[in-house]
């Protein structure tokens, strides 16, 4: 594994800069947990993650796309290869009632553009702590509202770095599912297309939901956010709570006392703490009520040997 020789070839189209060896990716998730990255690059184009994208795989190199790491969680082993993060790919356009947005753009922002040009149907994403491509591979949703009801079209590239425009009906959008992480596409930008709305009404729905969300959410933590999907019939916080896990967990890692259905780094906690206690969650929740948790998060990386 040459990461000399991959920082001299990705040099002749990206900013040194943007390319880092052995970056530490705690400093890279919200959760504060994960291991280092062997190649850490943040094109600042849309030609350049092309760019990575094709010579990761032309060169056999794994490939990890990491939005602003708020549903995943990283081993503490790190990750072998290139990660790769769009942060930088973060422009939002606004034309009429369509809206345009690059992967790297916090959907929060999106949410928050749309909302001061009078437009409505994005209110839901407005507490929902992802970027736009993470948001689109997840069909991500919250308070009624899920990507796939605003959704035109996304642009991505394939794991081969070809560009593709897929529309609504070609994304395979459902429950925190799509094509895009079927086919482990990479996605470049999203337009949406909303309606003109009241902006007093608009104004007080993000208000309410910024109020239920601050409420009810342990926002004082760092987390992965919703650790589980919502079982067919149940609700996974609900489950957890009845089985008493609230603030038992692994080092520093704990299921929140505020909402059962989020894992907290309270306290310095490593991936291992988190793993370990997501799997103590499934597997007590399994023994009371028969139900299998499937996890919303997403676990990448190695452990340490």
């Amino acid at each position: 594994m040459n990461k000399q020789k991959w920082v001299q070839s990705l040099n002749e189209k990206l900013n040194p800069a943007n390319i880092k060896i052995d970056e530490a990716l705690n400093l890279h998730t919200v959760t504060k947990m994960g291991g280092k990255a062997d190649l850490f690059v943040t094109p600042t184009t849309q030609d350049e993650a092309a760019f990575v994208v094709q010579y990761a795989y032309e060169h056999n190199i794994p490939l990890l796309l990491l939005g602003n790491g708020s549903n995943m969680v990283v081993r503490d082993g790190g990750v072998r290869g290139i990660v790769l993060r769009l942060e930088n790919l973060n422009k939002i356009i606004i034309d009429g009632n369509r809206v345009i947005a690059e992967s790297g753009a916090d959907i929060i922002d999106v949410s928050k553009a749309a909302a001061q040009e009078s437009l409505t149907g994005l209110e839901f994403a407005c507490g929902i702590p992802g970027s736009i491509g993470g948001a689109m591979a997840m069909n991500a949703g919250a308070y009624g509202g899920e990507i796939q009801d605003v959704i035109v079209q996304c642009t991505v590239l394939t794991p081969a770095g070809e560009k593709l425009v897929l529309s609504k009906e070609q994304l395979e959008l459902g429950y925190r599912k799509s094509i895009i992480t079927k086919q482990g596409y990479y996605v470049l930008s999203t337009e949406f297309l909303l309606e003109k709305g009241n902006q007093e009404q608009i104004d007080a729905k993000i208000a309410d939901l910024t109020f239920q969300r601050e409420s009810k959410q342990p926002l004082e933590y760092p987390s992965a956010g919703s650790v589980f999907k919502r079982p067919p019939g149940y609700f996974a916080g609900k489950l957890i709570q009845d089985s008493g896990l609230q603030g038992k967990g692994f080092g520093g890692a704990e299921v929140s006392t505020k909402h059962a259905g989020f894992i907290v780094n309270k306290n310095n906690a490593t991936a291992t703490d988190y793993i370990s206690t997501i799997e103590m969650v499934k597997e007590t929740v399994k023994e009371n009520f028969g139900v299998e948790l499937e996890l919303e998060v997403k676990i990448v990386g190695e452990n340490i040997d």
